[in-house]
């Protein structure tokens, strides 16, 4: 009985393990989403933090075409953050 219950422990955390790394991809992706609609539904930023979005949005598609997705979580997030912060309507 003991065996089989740490082998269903080792089991259920492989299972629980595995989806953590394809969430980061499907959150940089559903960030960047965010991100795109962000800059085309808000015309009326000041051209520097327009710059800003862009050049942050650049820099996570970048991360993420070299595979490095929780570089790109971690620059989406940051960026959102900002985002919400200064334009409380958008969370």
């Amino acid at each position: 009985m003991k065996h089989s219950a740490i082998a269903g422990l080792f089991i259920a955390g492989a299972l629980l393990t595995s989806p953590v790394f394809a969430a980061d991809k499907d959150l940089c992706a559903g960030n960047l989403q965010i991100i795109k609609d962000f800059e085309t539904s808000q015309p009326a930023i000041s051209e520097n933090a327009d710059d800003n979005v862009k050049a942050a949005r650049e820099k996570a598609e970048a991360a993420q075409k070299a595979g490095d997705e929780k570089e790109c979580v971690s620059i989406t997030s940051n960026l959102i953050e900002k985002i919400q912060v200064r334009s409380p309507t958008n969370k």
